[in-house]
């Protein structure tokens, strides 16, 4: 409830905090849900919050003051977090030409008349453009804008 609590003063999202503290939406959902993290992952959230860890990790809730952020800060911290989002597309892209050329020519040398690796190829390109959608925001809705929107519609902030 901390996390939530110091995310939603500050008004981010949870894919805004995943992508500023370099983990994944789905642990900043279980942290804020009371689930346990690691120390790696308090220390992530704690440097990102300018806090020190101990007041993340003590069994009670306390009253954390509001660090005034600017919103130049906040969004320069959102534009680094999207610039290594971009960054891990364009390697896992990388990645994915060296296997696909390995494979293929596996493939080549050892059974010619059969081009199997065409389904690696397949499977995982359709996980690369959906990345890619991800990555740059091609899919207007459910994105991180909506999921701001929300947040202050529900705080009462924009109707």
């Amino acid at each position: 409830m901390l996390i939530q609590k110091l995310r939603l003063q500050r008004g981010w999202s949870q894919e805004q905090l995943a992508e500023i503290s370099g983990l994944s939406v789905r642990t900043v959902q279980r942290i804020e849900r009371g689930h346990a993290a690691s120390l790696e992952t308090m220390k992530a959230l704690a440097s990102v919050f300018e806090i020190d860890i101990a007041q993340l990790t003590e069994p009670k809730e306390v009253d954390v003051p509001v660090v005034p952020t600017t919103v130049i800060e906040t969004e320069e911290a959102i534009a680094f977090a999207r610039v290594r989002r971009i960054k891990r597309f364009y390697l896992h892209l990388i990645r994915y030409g060296v296997v696909i050329t390995l494979l293929a020519v596996i493939n080549l040398v050892t059974s010619p008349q059969y081009l199997w690796f065409v389904w690696p190829m397949l499977g995982w390109g359709i996980g690369i453009a959906v990345q890619a959608l991800t990555t740059f925001e091609l899919v207007p809705f459910l994105g991180a804008r909506w999921e701001k929107e929300q947040v202050e519609k529900h705080l009462g902030r924009k109707l």
